[in-house]
């Protein structure tokens, strides 16, 4: 009967993962606030289909944060780390002493509680969520950012704190025990090994998990590779797969064992196999597992929002919603003034890490399992904690929309305004200076051309005034900084984003303010080059430039003559865009089938539209 229910929740939730995510990005929300949503719908407010049962699937996919911080460990080489130590140490601890300090304070002259409890409510609600948190920014591609690191840096740093936070509470605790309770948590007879650890002085037992890291790191540099280097000779891609989760589950029961967070043992392990050459093997085994997991994680959280509460005390939640988040906003907007974080860069940190986070499930549980909490007192924290949760998606959309294009790199924007007279000697205005655009740009400086360079990254932007390039930090497609870059006097307009969407509006504005003004675009696939061709908008495939360079340096090796070759690389790519732009309109004006019989009669005559003579010689 106990499997039964857990794999209904199971696929419940499997279900509504599969439906929300479509759904969500069709609305142009995250996938986490589809998770979220869809939790929601199936949990016991709305539809019912999952109720206390689910717990189990909750736990389950918690191990998805484990697998998550196992492949952020993978992404960072000890070099990095290190260099990280500050914003480690110093903007994470201040951040954790700030937050529980003034989370504390306030929850013992507000609601008079006593101090222990309000000290340890201080604790719990000072941690982030990490899973949230690194799902948003990496979605929009921000883990590399200022804001995006120091992120990253405070959530490690909480992940290292919940040790010392799991140890202190039961310090703290001020009730007995209830039977019920003490009898729910007991999962059984513990191993002998179980009962040796929880015997351990605090002192003993930190010195175990410290050993029991050293040991983490001793076998990843020592035995695991070399155990992967086994493994991979067999070429047996379900061994790799299965040693991967062997190693993450291993480290995992270690870590639950000593009564230390999983997540940090993972990140460790994920840190030792950095540099090792079967990194990319092991992030591609465990993706697809994370991912999963993650996604019923998220479910869980909001199906376990409890609006039955919500509903009777609705101003009280809501209060306590809006002041947990500004009161750690506002700490963390202060700390990023410190640490010197640009505006913009800031109010990504800010907004990313004002919620509450994940393990405060499990140290709620703890307290009331120690008798530090009430069991009111439990409650009313777990719906906080799930409700600022699932609004942080919607605080993060709400950053990137509006305080981020108003507030973010005043000072950048004030000097593309600034600089009218420099705009007005440009002949072109390059959009994007990123992995494609900065080969625009520099053949364009090469050649003496006078370029206004816009991008959207302000890191890079400050990173390419550091290099001696003049760049512009702020949205291409708005009117105003098009007509401050001096689109009324320039002669071409180049855009290079990789987004499609974000070169459609570009396009769109561009015409509609600026006629005259040429346009040239990259097209990131074959779909948006019809629709830039359509447009009549001379454009370029990201791709076909370099793959046919690459074909060119192939048939060098073979012992080709290289000027045949050339000239049969320059043919081939005219003959392909006259092809594309065929096609283009046959994909406008037919249906799918029609389309797909030119694409093959294409293919088919490619060849025959070279000539003999033009094909490369031995």
């Amino acid at each position: 009967m106990y499997y039964e229910h857990l794999f209904l929740d199971t696929f419940v939730f499997l279900c509504a993962a599969v439906v929300s995510v479509p759904l969500a990005k069709f609305l142009g929300l995250s996938s986490v606030l589809g998770y979220l949503a869809a939790g929601v719908a199936i949990g016991p407010a709305v539809l019912g289909l999952v109720g206390s049962e689910g717990e189990d699937v909750m736990h389950f996919a918690e191990f998805g944060v484990v697998m998550m911080l196992f492949l952020v460990g993978l992404e960072l080489e000890p070099r990095l780390l290190w260099k990280l130590r500050k914003p480690i140490v110093g903007t994470g601890g201040l951040q954790v002493l700030l937050s529980t300090v003034t989370i504390g304070l306030a929850c013992f002259l507000v609601f008079s509680w006593q101090w222990q409890q309000a000290l340890a409510v201080g604790l719990t609600l000072a941690l982030s969520s990490t899973a949230i948190v690194l799902q948003s920014l990496q979605e929009r591609n921000l883990m590399k950012s200022d804001g995006g690191q120091s992120s990253f840096a405070v959530l490690l740093f909480q992940d290292i704190a919940v040790i010392p936070i799991l140890a202190a509470l039961p310090l703290l605790a001020l009730y007995e025990i209830p039977t019920d309770l003490a009898e729910k948590t007991d999962y059984g007879d513990r191993s002998q090994l179980q009962v040796w650890v929880d015997d351990l002085s605090g002192g003993a037992r930190s010195g175990l998990v410290l050993l029991a890291i050293a040991a983490i790191i001793l076998a990843g540099r020592f035995v695991l590779r070399h155990c992967l280097r086994i493994i991979a000779k067999t070429g047996l891609r379900e061994a790799f797969t299965m040693f991967a989760l062997l190693l993450v589950i291993g480290i995992a029961l270690l870590m639950n064992l000593l009564g230390v967070s999983p997540a940090l043992g993972a990140f460790v392990a994920g840190v030792v196999l950095a540099t090792s050459e079967y990194r990319h093997e092991l992030e591609a085994d465990i993706e697809p597992f994370k991912g999963i997991l993650l996604s019923i994680f998220f479910i869980a959280v909001g199906a376990s929002i409890d609006f039955e509460l919500i509903v009777g005390q609705p101003l009280l939640i809501l209060g306590l919603v809006i002041a947990l988040m500004v009161m750690k906003a506002i700490i963390l907007g202060f700390l990023g003034r410190v640490f010197r974080l640009s505006t913009d860069q800031n109010l990504i940190f800010t907004c990313g890490l004002c919620q509450a986070g994940e393990f405060a499930f499990v140290l709620i549980a703890f307290g009331l399992g120690n008798g530090v909490f009430t069991h009111e007192i439990g409650q009313l924290i777990t719906v906080v904690v799930a409700l600022t949760m699932a609004v942080t998606p919607l605080v993060m959309k709400f950053e990137e929309a509006v305080l981020r294009p108003r507030f973010g790199c005043r000072e950048i924007e004030g000097a593309n305004r600034m600089a009218d007279e420099i705009h007005e000697e440009s002949q072109v205005i390059l959009a994007g200076f990123g992995r494609f655009g900065n080969y625009v740009g520099r053949f364009l400086r090469s050649q003496s051309i006078a370029v206004t360079v816009v991008e959207h990254d302000s890191d890079h932007v400050d990173f390419l005034r550091r290099i001696g390039i003049k760049a512009y930090y702020g949205d291409a497609s708005r009117h105003d900084l098009l007509t401050a870059a001096g689109a009324q006097n320039a002669k071409l307009l180049i855009i290079t984003f990789r987004d499609a969407k974000a070169v459609d509006q570009l396009v769109e504005t561009a015409r509609k303010h600026f006629p005259n003004l040429k346009i040239l675009a990259r097209a990131s696939d074959r779909s948006h080059l019809y629709r830039l061709i359509l447009e009549n908008i001379p454009a370029q495939h990201e791709h076909s430039h370099s793959a046919v360079a690459l074909t060119e340096k192939a048939l060098g090796e073979l012992g080709y003559d290289a000027d045949s070759v050339h000239r049969a690389a320059e043919k081939f790519l005219k003959h392909d865009y006259k092809i594309s732009e065929k096609l283009a309109v046959v994909k406008r004006e037919h249906d799918e089938s029609t389309y797909l019989s030119h694409v093959r009669e294409s293919v088919r005559n490619l060849e025959g539209l070279m000539n003999e003579s033009e094909r490369v010689e031995d």
